[in-house]
């Protein structure tokens, strides 16, 4: 790939990415003044206090692991984009080599999206985080009829009560979304409503239905108008179209296999719905940490990212898991500690494709990563991410030995 050119200036983003995949071209911003520079893709461009030829190495190696495919990576380091790259295969079979370009599914990390929207909608007085879902006329149903009294923060927290992914295999044997909603009804709970976090991705996906009642405009359209559009992510996209349709897409793997492409959990585009290159997920993150006021002020994303539930282990009793202190849930965002610094981030798992985003808010330092194999090692790569920007001794995360570590949950 040629030189790709960004513009850094002091709206928006700090820097923001306009450019046709695999062509080198000037870009336009709206930050007043924009000074030119590479997006760095080589070592001669990578730049902070992170040693990222020791983490290009890391990456390196565990890309010899049969798990894993493609994957691409972006670091932010106090604030800006410091190191990209790409590694790997867009498909076990002909596939093409993974770089900056390649587009991937979110998976479940798409929720922080739909958290986000929902927290700036609330703050443009759309609707309130504690109106009753019972105001929309939504299709969710739970035991007792608590949607009556279920708010909107409690829905995005995932404080439902319903079981743990309830439904999902409806979902993916095909059945229509709103119908599975009307159908919790008569699920029984886990605990009751709004006192104990329980993942969702079909009731999540309520929010959907709330935000095209109250904006009557669709939630594909109200999340690229308020949030792809002005924080310049020109590579996302909603809806199995959207990465089909892309010029260059990872294609979904699992252990050197192609799999077929699924699209049971685009049907619930508010919580698995999102695709994009590593640098429209980069420039996403570098929104959570602050740099887009305009767009998302502090308030804001005090709303999405303050934890309101506590929640088990995210990756469960794994050495990551255990590292992991005092896990909790936002608005669509997990938050824990690491080491006595406050992370922030959301993972997603489908079917060939897993995706990742953790970053201290604090110090503006955080890792992406999206890949298309059903590998956990850049779960755990994460840790030494932070290990490597915390300056903390060498700790072997990965421990490859074909990676037959426990899933790790999105």
């Amino acid at each position: 790939m040629g030189a790709l050119v960004l513009a850094v200036g002091l709206g928006a983003l700090g820097w923001a990415m306009f450019h046709k995949p695999r062509a080198p071209k000037a870009v336009e911003t709206a930050a007043a003044s924009a000074l030119p520079v590479v997006l760095p893709l080589e070592p001669k461009d990578w730049r902070g206090q992170i040693d990222y030829r020791a983490l290009d190495a890391r990456v390196q190696a565990m890309m010899t692991d049969k798990t894993m495919e493609g994957l691409a990576i972006a670091v932010v380091e106090n604030g800006r984009l410091s190191f990209v790259r790409g590694y790997g295969l867009t498909s076990p079979t002909d596939g093409e080599k993974v770089d900056a370009d390649t587009i991937f599914r979110w998976a479940s990390l798409s929720k922080t999206v739909a958290g986000t929207l929902s927290a700036r909608l609330a703050r443009d007085g759309v609707f309130s985080l504690h109106d009753p879902l019972g105001k929309f006329h939504t299709s969710l149903r739970l035991p007792a009829d608590a949607q009556n009294t279920l708010t909107v923060e409690q829905l995005l927290s995932q404080r439902t009560g319903l079981p743990r992914n309830a439904y999902d295999g409806w979902l993916e044997g095909g059945r229509d979304p709103g119908m599975i909603r009307q159908s919790l009804g008569t699920v029984a709970p886990q605990c009751p409503p709004a006192t104990c976090h329980t993942y969702q991705n079909v009731a999540y996906d309520t929010i959907r239905e709330i935000v095209e009642t109250t904006t009557r405009r669709s939630y594909a359209e109200e999340v690229r108008q308020r949030l792809f559009l002005p924080l310049g992510m020109t590579s996302a996209t909603l809806g199995v179209e959207g990465l089909r349709d892309a010029e260059h897409w990872a294609r979904p793997s699992r252990h050197g296999h192609a799999l077929p492409l699924l699209d049971a959990y685009y049907r619930v585009p508010a919580a698995a719905g999102v695709n994009s290159n590593i640098v429209d997920l980069a420039r996403w993150m570098q929104a959570q940490m602050g740099q887009a006021p305009a767009v998302l002020p502090a308030p804001v994303l005090a709303d999405i990212q303050q934890p309101r539930v506590k929640t088990g282990r995210p990756y469960g009793n794994s050495p990551l898991g255990r590292s992991l202190g005092q896990p909790g849930y936002g608005l669509g965002m997990r938050s824990f500690l690491y080491k006595e610094h406050r992370l922030i981030g959301h993972s997603g798992a489908v079917d060939g494709y897993r995706a990742t985003m953790m970053f201290d808010p604090a110090a503006k330092t955080g890792v992406v990563m999206l890949w298309n194999s059903e590998s956990s090692l850049p779960f755990k790569l994460q840790a030494e991410v932070f290990d490597l920007a915390y300056h903390q001794p060498f700790t072997d995360w990965l421990q490859m030995k074909g990676d037959k570590s426990p899933e790790l949950a999105p």
